[in-house]
């Protein structure tokens, strides 16, 4: 098991790609290189910022790359109420898939803020 495969802020990330993943194979092809590939890319950075954040030397470099994952975290939101504004994904798979968010949004920001409390 590597080291990132044990913080419940990465499994949470990695639910999230996984669910937002099999969500996508069913939206339009005429979005493929649109919001489909935007949101994937998004739901993929959180899980492999923190991954790579905890193969950095010390907890500075590690809040850096946790922090950028927060930002992704948020993009993921902000792209499926996108997706469910334009009828991409009805109110069920916005609500769904952003149950899924959430929890992985609050387990990162927990990280955070104890990486950055080890800084002070």
């Amino acid at each position: 098991m590597m080291p990132y495969e044990r913080l419940k802020a990465w499994e949470a990330c990695h639910a999230l790609w996984i669910a937002i993943f099999k969500a996508t194979l069913s939206w339009p092809a005429s979005e493929r290189y649109g919001i489909t590939a935007q949101i994937k890319r998004a739901a993929l950075s959180p899980g492999a910022n923190i991954a790579e954040g905890v193969a950095k030397r010390g907890p500075r470099d590690c809040a850096r790359h946790v922090n950028i994952a927060i930002g992704s975290l948020a993009e993921v939101a902000y792209l499926l109420r996108a997706a469910r504004d334009v009828g991409i994904i009805n109110k069920d798979q916005h609500d769904y898939l952003l149950s899924i968010q959430q929890p992985a949004g609050r387990l990162t920001m927990l990280f955070y803020k104890g990486l950055r409390a080890t800084l002070s």
